[in-house]
Formats: structure tokens, C-alpha cells, sequence
């Protein structure tokens, strides 16, 4: 069942279209741009559905050929378009959950080792590919942006675009602690590492977006790009990195192929840094004032990842459970988007 009134959304995009046709709708552009945005937030889940709708009055069309004609091969074909519909259908509902501001937006993700050295800098390049993956199966563009290799292996931090819609809105669900339990193939030993990594994930912020950042606030420092890449790294210090003075917050880049393009890039990392700082503010104003104690999020551990003693993948938030550890790493990761998605909006539902 798709979750949203599809009379009432068609309604207000009506509604919406016939505003947007008014001669004077552009005398705000401000107003008239976030009216233009809302139109499309609102007609993308509804052109999806009548796509998805087509595709099903065309599996039936072609199920009651071949039952009619008792040809198998026309059969199979319908069972293998149910499939994909049934994963179109997942995703449509997924979509329809997201109604955060932002949900829309490309997300940046920043994946960060936790203490344990080449152990967790492994489990940060082991969980940069899981994403990956998963992005690449859903039809994004995953683009890195910053990163810093580990010592012996893995990477100590790294910093990836994932572009697409509703990216930050799916992906927001990873963000926390990620802990992984497993025999190590560091230790000569053989015995059983716990590791850990950060997962943060921001939207991609436009201009549109009203962040107030001064000049004088930056201080702007260039190097040269590390790791492989090109002719373009380490020639010049075309890496840039950017601390926000007056918040501490420092981004950084140096997967472009200039510093103008590096620095752009890194600004936009830092807008949205600002936003979620700015929105953790007010959350922790409104949350004063209900007087309620909430749990810390970056301390706070999301999921865990077992492959000895046994193998098992659990998300401690929801309770889900999968025991195929490798496709999970593989990038198998929607189910637990789904679950979380959907418990974030029963508690919304009762509030």
C-alpha cells in the first residue's frame, strides 16, 4: 500500500500549478522559488506512482496472455516484472516517508576510524564499499571528496557526495556508531577485535539556503593532494582546507581537479555543517524547554556487525536482524533503511 492520499496530493499540486500561472507568481522570487520546490516534492512521488501503476496494468495485460495461451515463457517473464515491481513498489514507499526539509537533497557522508588503529581504519574502508555499493545498486553518483589513508590499511576518515533524490533522506538513517566484532587478519593471533566507526551524513546545501558565513570567519589553508588521482595531485596545492573560526568547524577537499573547484566544494561541506549545527541548536532549545533528556546521538551505538563467533547483522534501534553478514556488506542495507524510516514515522504519527 502506498502510504500518502493520492486525490489529496493531486489536489494540492493542482492547486499549486494554477498559483504558478498567475502573472504576478514571480514578483517574490523567494516565495516563488519555495513554491516551486514544494510542486516538485509533491508531483515526483506521484509521477512514480503512475509510472509504477502503468507498469502493474501491464503485468496483467501480459499474465492474462499467458494464461490464455498456456505459454510458460510468458509466464516467467511476468514473474520476473512482479519482482522488479515489487522492488519499485518498496522504493516508492520509502520515498513517501521522507518529508524532512532537507530529504530531498544530495547527502554528504563523512565516515571517521573510531580508536583501534589499522582495525578501525579497515572497517572504515569496509563500510565506505558497503555505501557505495548500495548507492551505485539505487542509481546514484557516489564522488569522494576528502579522505586520509590509514597508516597500514584502511582509511582514518573519508568524505563522500552521494548525488541523487532523496539521498539525504535514506541515508540520514546511518547515521551513528557502527561497531564491528570479527577475527582479525591484523593480529597474528587469531583472536576477536571489536571496532568502531562514525557514520555523519548532512544534505548538500544550495545557495538558496540562507547560511550567513563572513570572510573574515575563514581561514583558508592549500596542500597538495594525497593518493592516487591523476597528473593534477601533488603538483600543486590545489587541496584546500577551511576552518569556520568563530565554530571550530574545519572541512576540507582535495578530490577536484583545481583549488577553485576544491574550495567550492569544501564551502558547501561547511554550509552544511553550519545548518546541522544551527538545527541542533534549536533542537536543544525546544527540547529545554519540554524539559525531556534525550540520548546523544554521535555516542550512541546504531548497529552492529558480527562475523565471529557467529555471523550476524542487528540494528539496535529497531531490532532488525540479518544473518547474511556478506550481502549486508555487499550493500544490502535498505531493509534496515526501510525499518528505521518507518518506526521514525509511527513516532511522528503519535506525537
Amino acid at each position: 500500500m502506498i502510504p500518502f492520499d493520492i486525490a489529496n496530493r493531486e489536489k494540492q499540486v493542482k492547486d499549486l500549478e494554477q498559483r504558478m500561472a498567475q502573472p504576478d507568481f514571480w514578483n517574490d522570487p523567494d516565495k516563488a522559488q519555495a513554491l516551486s520546490r514544494k510542486l516538485k516534492a509533491l508531483k515526483h512521488p506521484l509521477d512514480e506512482y503512475r509510472k509504477l501503476k502503468s507498469k502493474v496494468e501491464d503485468a496483467e495485460v501480459l499474465l492474462d496472455l499467458g494464461e490464455e495461451e498456456g505459454d510458460s515463457s510468458t509466464l516467467q517473464e511476468v514473474e520476473g516484472m512482479i519482482a522488479g515491481l515489487d522492488r519499485e513498489t518498496e522504493n516508492l514507499e520509502l520515498k513517501t516517508l521522507l518529508k524532512g526539509k532537507y530529504d530531498g537533497h544530495n547527502a554528504i557522508v563523512a565516515l571517521h576510524a573510531g580508536a583501534g588503529g589499522t582495525e578501525s581504519q579497515d572497517w572504515v574502508s569496509m563500510l565506505l564499499r558497503m555505501y557505495t555499493r548500495w548507492a551505485e545498486a539505487e542509481g546514484y553518483e557516489v564522488k569522494t571528496l576528502d579522505f586520509i589513508e590509514g597508516e597500514e590499511a584502511g582509511l582514518k576518515s573519508v568524505t563522500i557526495l552521494v548525488s541523487g533524490d532523496y539521498a539525504y533522506g535514506f541515508l540520514k538513517a546511518e547515521k551513528g556508531v557502527h561497531r564491528l566484532v570479527r577475527i582479525s587478519p591484523f593480529d597474528a593471533s587469531g583472536r576477536r577485535h571489536t571496532s568502531f566507526a562514525s557514520v555523519d551524513v548532512l544534505p548538500e546545501i544550495d545557495d538558496e539556503v540562507e547560511i550567513e558565513i563572513r570572510p573574515e570567519d575563514l581561514r583558508i589553508d592549500t596542500f597538495r593532494s594525497a593518493g592516487a588521482g591523476g597528473q593534477h595531485v601533488n603538483k600543486t596545492d590545489s587541496a584546500v582546507r577551511i576552518t569556520h573560526l568563530p565554530t571550530g568547524i574545519v572541512v576540507s577537499c582535495q578530490n577536484e581537479r583545481s583549488q577553485h573547484a576544491n574550495r567550492d566544494t569544501a564551502m558547501k561541506i561547511l554550509r552544511s555543517r553550519l545548518l546541522e549545527l544551527k538545527e541542533k541548536e534549536r533542537e536543544e532549545e525546544i527540547n529545554a524547554l519540554r524539559g525531556e533528556q534525550r540520548e546523544i546521538a554521535w555516542g550512541s551505538q546504531i548497529r552492529s556487525y558480527v562475523f565471529a563467533p557467529y555471523r550476524l547483522v542487528k540494528d539496535h534501534r529497531t531490532g532488525r536482524e540479518v544473518g547474511d553478514v556478506q550481502a549486508v556488506m555487499d550493500g544490502e542495507i535498505s531493509g534496515f533503511i526501510y525499518s528505521y524510516l518507518q518506526q521514525e514515522a509511527k513516532k511522528e504519527a503519535v506525537q
